[in-house]
């Protein structure tokens, strides 16, 4: 497995140094570096901050995306589904909760809110062509391929 150098700033007293939990873990935690709780009633969306900022390396991207057992058990995932931390953003990782559960959510300090993964970034070319390669699907859209 390949790895990287990834530099990070404190940027809060609470703020903790994500680490991954297992070894065949592909994210780190990120967890919630204020000091008062944060409630997310059902239904909102609330900004969580990390207290951290990060060199990331050019080529690589910060993936940001829910915890299972946050969205599992309470209904917690992200506002805007997935987030995308680029490798020129220098700034604070505060996360977006959505709160989709069925009653109002606490955040306490340290709790773990998301996950982050480093991945690889493919540059394209953009180009415009009057034509497309055909392929099986075609411009088949949604639910196109069938359930089973």
């Amino acid at each position: 497995m390949e790895k990287i150098d990834v530099k990070f700033k404190a940027l809060r007293p609470n703020a903790v140094l994500p680490e991954y939990q297992t070894s065949g873990s592909a994210a780190v935690d990120l967890r919630y570096a204020g000091e008062d709780d944060i409630v997310i009633p059902k239904g909102e969306i609330r900004s969580v901050p990390t207290g951290l900022a990060f060199e990331i390396p050019t080529g690589t991207v910060a993936v940001i995306s829910a915890r299972s057992g946050l969205a599992f058990k309470h209904g917690i995932g992200l506002a805007n589904g997935i987030g995308v931390i680029d490798s020129d953003y220098r700034g604070e990782i505060c996360v977006g909760l959505l709160n989709q559960g069925v009653e109002d959510f606490t955040v306490h300090a340290g709790d773990r809110i998301a996950q982050m993964m480093f991945l690889p970034v493919l540059i394209a070319n953009i180009s415009k062509t009057d034509s497309l390669s055909d392929t099986e699907r075609g411009a088949g859209g949604f639910g196109s391929t069938g359930i089973k």
